[in-house]
């Protein structure tokens, strides 16, 4: 019989032969993956201990804690959630990562991106591990389950298969294709779907790039999306995987609930515009228009391929006056290895303003904006009040157009400024 990635892994964690989409299991996760974050982490302590009677997670070899929100704290209360957290770690056993870096990107550095494996978080964007080949999945409160049990109940969710074909032009980046998949297939289509994605445009791209996309699934309401490892992820993973498992990958008969092929070889720079990220639409419908802000950063996209994109259209230019760019690498790794390249300064010459990794500024907990304010960003979300007042507006885009606009204070096509430069699918 034939299987997809995720039948295979969930057999495997659920003990079983075999299982298929439908099927209700009680999958033992390799991995349990948090962060801390206020009615989360803090709640799953607190009703573990009193309302289940369990003084001690099960197998806290398990389990990893990410401190990367409300970093540094700016009042007590956050301070006080951060003490918490270290407490229980300590008690635990459990490993606290502090400082580091966006957990979801900190945790493939770690080794939690295991090919083969299965990883669960209260957050859905962990599913960019699946860039790995790791089966990643954000079940919010019922994570809860694990802190109380080595097992969680599972319905086996179906699979959709996306083909990305064609080819990339220039200043075409990951964060276009994934915005353009929504667009050619619709943000429910993939819903409580896992979404095994494939093809030439894949294979060619790199894992910070396939880390993008994966870590989007949600938009296309999918559960999660894998990508089958090849020698890129097995060459990440080597030395890395916190366990030793096989790489998984799908049977050439597998079954799919949906196939669907998506050419991009007249995909050009997109914007999403708000209120949702749903709204993808080309950017020359919004070239000119007026903006105040840019943040280049988050979980989607700060990663080195980012900031060198976006060093290459600022190198030896200046900001507009008055515009505000935030630069927030996703990983302190990464701010290190871009300073070693030499991309921070090129930034800080260009007006920049760079900033220790952290989840704050995606979110509007730093750099708010305020009534009438613009912003193009590489952040998750362009919901209003995700990074500010209702009355503000996000576009998102990839970090070639946040540099391009930056110089001019409008939204703005990156092409002219890498004409003489190749294209990437980063």
């Amino acid at each position: 019989m034939s299987y997809t990635m995720t039948e295979k892994i969930l057999a495997r964690v659920a003990g079983v032969p075999a299982v298929r989409a439908g099927d209700e299991i009680l999958a033992r996760p390799d991995f349990v993956i948090a962060y801390d974050f206020p009615g989360y982490t803090d709640v799953f302590f607190k009703e573990a201990k009193e309302d289940f009677g369990v003084d001690k997670v099960p197998s806290p070899e398990r389990f990893v804690l990410f401190i990367d929100h409300m970093v540094p704290a700016a009042a007590p209360k956050e301070e006080e959630l951060h003490k918490v957290t270290r407490a229980w770690g300590k008690e635990q056993g459990v490993p606290v990562h502090e400082r580091e870096g966006i957990g979801h990107q900190v945790s493939a550095e770690l080794g939690y991106a295991t090919p083969g494996a299965f990883a669960v978080h209260f957050d859905g964007h962990v599913s960019q591990l699946g860039a790995f080949g790791t089966l990643a999945i954000g079940a919010r409160k019922s994570v809860l389950e694990t802190f109380v049990s080595e097992r969680m109940a599972l319905v086996v969710p179906g699979s959709v298969k996306i083909e990305v074909t064609g080819t990339v032009q220039p200043g075409v980046m990951a964060r276009d294709i994934f915005h353009h998949l929504v667009r050619v297939m619709g943000p429910s289509s993939c819903r409580f779907k896992v979404v095994e994605l494939c093809g030439p445009v894949i294979d060619a791209m790199s894992i910070e790039g396939r880390q993008t996309i994966c870590g989007q699934a949600m938009f296309l309401g999918a559960t999660t999306m894998l990508i089958a490892p090849d020698a890129k992820t097995l060459e990440h993973a080597k030395g890395r995987s916190k366990i030793a498992l096989d790489p998984v990958y799908p049977d050439a008969d597998a079954h799919y609930d949906r196939v669907v092929t998506v050419d991009v070889s007249d995909l050009a720079p997109i914007v999403v515009a708000p209120p949702s990220p749903a709204n993808t639409r080309d950017l020359t419908e919004y070239a000119g228009l007026e903006v105040h802000m840019g943040y280049l950063g988050s979980c989607a996209s700060g990663r080195l391929e980012d900031l060198r994109i976006a060093a290459q259209v600022l190198k030896g230019r200046k900001i507009k006056p008055g515009f505000q760019l935030h630069v927030v690498p996703t990983s302190q790794a990464i701010m290190s290895q871009a300073a070693s390249e030499g991309l921070i300064s090129t930034l800080v010459d260009a007006g920049a303003f760079i900033s220790s990794s952290s989840c704050d500024y995606c979110y509007g907990r730093i750099a708010t904006m305020t009534d009438g304010q613009r912003a193009v960003s590489t952040g998750t979300l362009n919901t209003p009040g995700r990074m500010g007042s209702a009355d503000s507006e996000i576009f998102i885009c990839n970090a070639a157009v946040v540099a391009a606009s930056a110089l001019e204070g409008c939204i703005t096509d990156p092409r002219p400024y890498l004409a003489n430069t190749e294209g990437s699918a980063a």
